[in-house]
Order: structure tokens, then sequence, then C-alpha cells
């Protein structure tokens, strides 16, 4: 780039040519930082002095995302620009609040810890269904080649 002038350089298109799909996938262990994050209202609910455990989990789920997982930078991306996963975070949070406001309504409000433990379990398993098949999804677009369509040809 020089610094004169004010157009930046073109930027290099990254070589995935020898990427395999499972060279993007997540491991199965940040689904369940996914899971017991998406269940931590749930479980700050049941069990009130597990805030430092849910604190310590989202700082290493940060600090491992950001380091350890660096080359999946581009999965996560595609993640998170696609309509889906924006869906699928938006789901989630109507799930939690329209269960709750609904079971409230009924006048079953979930107070107990079992409930909430229950609730937890649900949202946790819940949130890494849906991210698993958002990842199948990420991964089938990223390595599924676009077929070039045929030149049209002249009909006499």
């Amino acid at each position: 780039m020089n610094i004169l002038s004010r157009k930046a350089a073109p930027a290099e298109a990254a070589d995935t040519s020898d990427l395999i799909p499972a060279d993007y996938r997540l491991p199965v262990w940040f689904f369940a930082f996914e899971g017991v994050l998406a269940a931590a209202f749930d479980i700050l609910k049941a069990f009130p002095a597990a805030w430092p455990v849910l604190l310590f989990l989202l700082v290493a789920n940060i600090t491992i995302s950001l380091t350890l997982m660096r080359k999946r930078i581009k999965l996560a991306k595609a993640l998170w620009r696609g309509k889906d996963t924006r869906k699928i975070a938006l789901a989630l949070i109507a799930l939690r609040i329209g269960s709750h406001f609904t079971l409230n309504a009924l006048g079953l409000a979930v107070t107990s810890t079992l409930g909430h433990v229950l609730f937890a379990l649900v949202m946790a398993a819940t949130t890494i269904g849906l991210l698993a098949y958002s990842q199948e999804t990420a991964i089938r677009a990223l390595t599924t080649t676009p077929t070039p369509t045929p030149p049209a040809t002249l009909a006499m």
C-alpha cells in the first residue's frame, strides 16, 4: 500500500483448495461451551453461586475461540454472516423468553431448582443441535464448488 495515495492494495485471495470439510468443523467441546452459556440463565436461577464458573467458561470460550480455533475463522465468519445463524440466535432468545412468559401466564412459573435444571438441559440441547445443523449447512456451502453453466447455444 502506498502511504501517499489513499487507495488500498487489493486483498489477496486465501487459498482454500487444500482444505477438506474436517478442517472447517468446530470441535464437539466448542458446542458444549455454547450449550452451557445458552443455559446460563437457568443455571444461575438453579444455582446462584455458579456465576464464577460461568464467567470462567465465558472467558475460556472467548480465549480458545481467538487462539486455538484461529484456522476455523472462515467457518465462524460464514456462520455469523448467514441468515440461518441469526435466525437460530433469535429463535433461541424467543424460545427462552416465550417459554417462561407462557408458563408464567398459565400459572406454571418455573421456580424450583429441578425445573430450572430441566430448562437448562433443554436450552443446551436445543442450542447444540441447532448449531450443529448450522455448521453442517455452512460446511456444505463452503465445500461445494459451483458448477459452471454451459454456454448458450444458438437455435436455428
